[in-house]
C-alpha cells in the first residue's frame, strides 16, 4: 500500500501553459512522500516567458512574509483550509512589486503545513493560485503545474482540523497594548460595529438599488444581494456578541491581519494607530475588514486592495466583490457619503 501511495505522491499533475501565459510556475516537492513529523518544503519558481518585464505585488510571491493564500491546495480532492495570516495592506507603492525580466527566474523554499491544514493522511494538490495571486500583470497571466504529495499524517485520512471557537461570552480583551491603545482600540472596535450595524440597517431597508450598494458590490443579483446580507449580519453579530481579542504586538507596517480560521483575534500594525477613526481605511474600517476575514465569519479574501480596485472589481466582477474584504471596509465607512 504505501509503495503505490509513494508511486501516486511521485507524479507532477504538469498543466499544459496557454500561449498568453507570460508567468510560469513551477512546485517541486522536496520530497514526494512524508510522515506525520516531516516538514512539507517544496520549491517554488516563477518564470517571466514572455517577451516584457512583469511586475508582481511582492506580498502575492513567495519572496517574503506569508500574507495571502498562495496555493490552492486539496487533500483527496477536497480544499485544504489556508491557516495563515490575511493582511490588510496600504495601496501598493512601486517598491512593493517585484519585477522579472523576459527569461528571468526566481525560486524561494516554502514550508507549507505552518499555513495550511495539512495534519491528516492524504494525498495532496498544490497548486500556484494564478491571476488571484498577481492581479497587476500587463498581460497573459500566471499558470502552474501541479505538485502531488502523499503524507501520513497524525490525523486519519478524511478527517480536518476543526473549527476553532471561543467559548467565553461577548466583550473586548487585549494583548500587548498599553492603556492608550487599549482606549483607542475601544473606540475604534465600537466604530467597525457602527459601521457593520448601519451597513445591514441599509441593506435590510430594501436601499440596494442605491449607488452605495453598486459602487461596492456591482449590478443587483439577488443571490450575491443575499451573501452580502448574510455576510454584514454575521460581521454585525460577532462584533455584538463574540469575545473580541486585539493584540497590538505586531510592529510591521500593515493595517492588521487575522488568522481566519482562529476568530476573533485581530492583530493591529503600525499603518493602524495612524490612520483616522472612521472614514476611508480607517481604524474602524480595518476593524470591520478582518473581522470579515474569519471563516466562521464571512470568510472574505484580499483580492484588491484600496477603494479604486475594489469599485473596479464591483463593475467587473462583482462574484468576487462580493468576497473582498475591502469592499465590505469600504460599503461599511461609505465615505465619501453614497446613497
Amino acid at each position: 500500500m504505501h509503495r503505490t501511495h509513494t508511486l501516486i505522491a511521485t507524479t507532477l499533475l504538469a498543466i499544459a501553459l496557454p500561449a498568453q501565459a507570460d508567468i510560469a510556475v513551477t512546485i517541486t516537492p522536496e520530497r514526494a512522500a512524508l510522515g506525520k513529523r516531516d516538514d512539507v518544503m517544496v520549491t517554488v519558481t516563477l518564470t517571466n516567458t514572455g517577451t516584457a518585464p512583469e511586475r508582481i505585488l511582492k506580498a502575492r510571491t513567495p519572496f517574503g512574509p506569508a500574507e495571502f493564500a498562495l496555493f490552492d491546495i486539496t487533500r483527496d480532492g477536497q480544499p485544504v483550509r489556508y491557516l495563515g495570516r490575511e493582511v490588510k495592506r496600504p495601496v501598493p507603492r512601486d517598491a512593493d512589486f517585484l519585477v522579472l525580466a523576459p527569461g528571468e527566474s526566481r525560486s524561494a523554499q516554502v514550508e507549507l503545513s505552518i499555513s495550511y491544514d495539512m495534519a491528516a493522511t492524504g494525498a495532496y494538490a498544490v497548486r500556484y493560485r494564478g491571476t488571484q495571486a498577481a492581479p497587476t500583470l500587463k498581460t497573459g497571466g500566471i499558470v502552474s503545474n501541479t505538485a502531488a504529495i502523499f503524507i501520513e499524517g497524525r490525523l486519519p485520512r478524511g478527517t480536518a482540523m476543526p473549527m476553532l471557537t471561543n467559548p467565553a461570552g461577548p466583550g473586548l480583551s487585549y494583548a500587548q497594548c498599553s492603556n492608550a491603545q487599549q482606549d483607542t482600540i475601544a473606540e475604534a472596535v465600537a466604530a467597525g460595529s457602527a459601521m457593520a450595524a448601519q451597513g445591514l440597517a441599509y441593506l435590510s431597508s430594501g436601499k440596494e438599488q442605491g449607488q452605495r450598494y453598486t459602487n461596492w458590490f456591482g449590478a443587483l443579483d439577488a443571490t450575491r444581494q443575499a451573501t452580502v446580507n448574510k455576510n454584514f449580519t454575521a460581521i454585525k453579530d460577532a462584533f455584538e456578541t463574540k469575545p473580541v481579542k486585539v493584540d497590538c504586538g505586531c510592529d510591521e507596517d500593515y493595517f492588521a491581519y487575522v488568522y481566519p480560521m482562529q476568530p476573533y483575534t485581530i492583530y493591529v500594525c503600525n499603518a493602524f494607530w495612524t490612520a483616522p477613526m472612521t472614514g476611508t481605511d480607517s481604524k474602524g474600517g480595518t476593524m470591520l475588514h478582518e473581522m470579515s476575514h474569519f471563516d466562521i465569519v464571512a470568510g472574505t479574501d484580499d483580492h484588491v486592495y484600496g477603494q479604486q480596485g475594489a469599485a473596479d472589481m464591483a463593475r467587473t466582477a462583482p462574484q468576487r466583490a462580493i468576497n473582498n474584504a475591502d469592499s465590505h471596509e469600504y460599503f461599511g465607512e461609505n465615505s465619501p457619503p453614497l446613497n
